[in-house]
């Protein structure tokens, strides 16, 4: 009976242990949880390209609105819960002058295949490619928000670009997850590696950063870990008062991505 009681929390602590390994995809990126896109601009072109592995992923060209501007192209890489859709959209409202593109990541409706971290990481190589090749941008920058901003400093680390934003970024986020699981060998069981800090060092392509001052997701220290890896950090913004999720709300968000997008460019020439 002794024995019996002393198997039992093991037993339990096993079974959740088990729970966080299979699960984890679902947790990281719950498809199930996104929101229908809202309205897009008359010009908004939709876009299809083959993953690595073959399947269809879909995004959205928002051309820029100017006439005579020289062409950036921005790539978007959204959150976990994102509509690609709206990624595109809210960049395009904060970057008029640019061509804008944003795909569903793999395994989110209409894009086929599973999610993960792989995945975001070799597409975001295919999508860059095909968009530089497709729309032979003057300036590429890419803008990464929350676990988006794995897939953007990836990446940076791969392939040259003009600049690159990231939002409520994290140096790694197995690191992310341990903090949150403390309980749990997290380090041995995550198979969604992310790591921006490892992608980034020894990368001169001008980076900026934004983070909330009250992100309980993505913990300051996460976010100075990485600021610390970047060689070439040329605009550092924290919003006091938003969180990792209301960030995007904040009135001083807009003027701040504005801003961050000037001082990537200006550092590049």
């Amino acid at each position: 009976m002794l024995w019996s009681l002393l198997l039992l929390p093991v037993l339990l602590y096993l079974l959740i242990c088990g729970i966080l390994f299979f699960a984890q995809n679902a947790m990281i990126f719950p498809t199930g949880q996104v929101g229908p896109s809202g309205p897009l601009p008359v010009t908004a072109e939709r876009l299809t390209l083959a993953a690595a592995s073959g399947e269809r992923l879909v995004g959205l060209h928002i051309p820029h609105d100017r006439a005579g501007a020289v062409r950036t192209l921005i790539l978007g890489f959204g959150g976990n819960a994102s509509n690609a859709d709206g990624t595109a959209a809210m960049l395009h409202q904060l970057y008029p002058d640019a061509d804008v593109v944003a795909f569903h990541y793999r395994g989110y409706p209409p894009s086929e295949g599973r999610p993960g971290a792989a995945a975001l990481q070799e597409d975001a190589l295919v999508i860059h490619d095909a968009m530089r090749a497709r729309l032979r941008p003057v300036r590429l920058v890419a803008a990464g928000f929350s676990v988006g901003s794995g897939a953007a400093a990836f990446l940076a680390g791969h392939r040259p670009l003009d600049g690159l934003i990231l939002v409520t970024p994290f140096d790694s986020l197995t690191s992310v997850s341990a903090g949150h699981y403390p309980w749990a060998p997290v380090r041995l069981l995550f198979r969604n590696p992310l790591d921006p800090a490892m992608d980034l060092r020894g990368v001169r392509t001008p980076v900026a950063i934004l983070a909330g001052g009250r992100d309980t997701l993505v913990v300051p220290a996460r976010t100075q870990a990485l600021r610390s890896a970047i060689p070439n950090l040329v605009f550092d913004r924290t919003i006091p008062a938003a969180g990792h999720n209301d960030i995007y709300v904040d009135p001083a968000f807009a003027p701040a991505m504005r801003q961050a997008f000037e001082e990537v460019l200006t550092a590049r020439r």
